[in-house]
């Protein structure tokens, strides 16, 4: 009992807002979506839809280009994403495929972008980088501990205890006041809530610890871990030799659409994050079965040819689950009742943080003005 009172109250305003935030993410796209509904399409004409270049010279410019979202549906408008800024923002804006121009901003994505940074990294500096993911992640790992002990603590010490217990397990009580009613709905929630929990935890430190997400890599994927290669020695460069290399969209677009043809339904080409010229295309073919569902190529942005190509439909099923860990983190994995369940049980966690110090400063003030051997008479869980 010690155990599960001293680290829910250490994490327990953390998990509070990782899940009220988490469920104010369930429907971001939709939401987004919606937003944009207005922008997303523009009229179908017989002209030719312009290549990604000429798109990116056509936009006034606002920063350096870090990504172009195409789609394979006619009318469907170019959104554009420029890299971070100095304050770690992005902007995005959506372009008509024909003429290259810019109809608007992206409405809601800086909303978005701001909850999501509090989601993982509680807006501390740094972002993945900083203290805050590691925060985040010892508050997950601490909520692993609280399921566990929640359980051990529910658990009936009998077995004719197992037989008439179910309806108390599953039923809160809430009739009876005070401390009791807290109890009631503090131990009954959590059972309920319990598997999205650990199916939330488990798919959560994905984004929290290296070590994690390479183990669960080395767990499920049949490739071995790749190494980046070795830099080649650095001299002196002149002319140029000493140029940094353009990077072409048209070149990296050209290729793909020549592996791909009209397969794809959507596809992202994402400029490298540091020096290099591999380019990243992503996209999800029209027969999909989830928006997650991606295939990666990596192709060359300066001569457009083909480095690697990992397609879903080649991957095992070990490599699926780990190209589908969002999915499943937001319930989005079993349908749109999974979707409002996990939504419903992320934003349940405020509630076992309220009850929680609850319990803990009436157990407290119980213990105090009971005497030795009467515990119990005073309205305490046994155990407590």
């Amino acid at each position: 009992m010690q155990v599960h009172s001293v680290i829910g109250l250490a994490i327990s305003l953390v998990l509070g807002l990782i899940g009220l935030t988490g469920a104010m993410l369930s429907f971001e796209d939709e939401i987004v979506a919606a937003l944009n509904r207005d922008v997303a399409h523009v009229e179908v004409r017989s002209a030719p839809v312009l290549m990604p270049d000429a798109l990116v010279a056509l936009v006034p410019a606002a920063g350096k280009v870090g990504a172009m979202t195409m789609s394979s549906e006619p009318g469907a408008t170019v959104r554009i994403r420029f890299a971070r800024g100095e304050g770690g923002e992005r902007s995005s804006v959506y372009v008509d495929p024909y003429d290259g121009r810019v109809l608007s901003a992206m409405r809601g994505e800086g909303f978005f972008v701001t909850l999501r940074n509090l989601h993982r990294f509680l807006l501390l500096p740094g972002n993945g980088n900083g203290v805050g993911r590691q925060i985040t992640g010892i508050a997950v790992l601490g909520l692993l501990v609280l399921l566990i002990s929640g359980l051990v603590l529910r658990w009936p010490r009998r077995v004719r205890s197992i037989k008439n217990g179910i309806k108390t397990w599953l039923k809160p009580n809430l009739a009876t006041p005070g401390r009791p009613f807290h109890w009631s709905l503090h131990s009954v929630a959590g059972t309920w809530v319990l598997p999205i929990y650990l199916v939330s935890v488990l798919t959560g430190l994905w984004w929290s610890f290296d070590w994690y997400k390479d183990g669960a890599i080395w767990l499920l994927s049949s490739h071995p871990a790749k190494t980046a290669p070795a830099p080649a020695p650095r001299g002196p460069k002149t002319g140029a030799a000493a140029a940094t290399p353009t990077l072409s969209f048209d070149k990296v677009w050209s290729t793909f659409l020549a592996d791909q043809g009209s397969r794809y339904a959507i596809a992202t080409m994402q400029m490298p994050n540091g020096a290099g010229a591999v380019m990243r295309v992503r996209s999800v073919a029209k027969d999909a079965p989830h928006e997650e569902a991606r295939d990666e190529f990596r192709i060359d942005g300066v001569t457009g040819r083909m480095v690697s190509a990992e397609r879903y439909n080649d991957k095992t099923s070990g490599e699926r689950i780990l190209a589908s860990v969002l999915h499943i983190h937001t319930g989005a994995a079993f349908g749109l009742p999974g979707r409002i369940l996990f939504m419903f049980a992320a934003a349940l966690m405020p509630l076992f943080t309220v009850t929680g110090f609850i319990l803990y400063f009436s157990r407290r003030r119980l213990r105090v003005a009971s005497k030795p051997g009467r515990r119990h008479a005073v309205g305490l869980v046994p155990g407590e």
